[in-house]
């Protein structure tokens, strides 16, 4: 179970940062002028100060990271698959009720 947590975090992870480093990316391509510079550093440090926060890997509170993920859409539920049925519940009854 340890074991497909671990991937399942690193796997939503991974695609977070995929997502920030193209965005950096064509950022980075249209600056011209030096605030444009200062401007994607504060975006950078933002984006990483929220993904430091959201991808804390401490087992006992794996059970909140996941449900928060599968909420927002970036993680999918199937991915769960081999958790215990109490924390897969647990997880679907989080992740619905932030989202109301």
């Amino acid at each position: 179970e340890k074991a497909i947590a671990r991937r399942c975090f690193d796997r939503a992870l991974q695609r977070e940062l995929n997502v920030a480093i193209q965005s950096a990316q064509k950022m980075a391509a249209k600056i011209r002028h030096a605030s444009e510079l200062w401007e994607l550093e504060h975006h950078l440090t933002q984006l990483r100060k929220e993904i430091d926060r959201k991808y804390e890997y401490k087992y006992s509170k794996l059970v909140f990271v996941f449900a928060d993920l599968v909420r927002e859409g970036k993680l999918d539920p199937e991915d769960l698959r081999g958790l215990s049925e109490e924390k897969l519940r647990y997880i679907r009854e989080r992740a619905e009720e932030s989202a109301a």
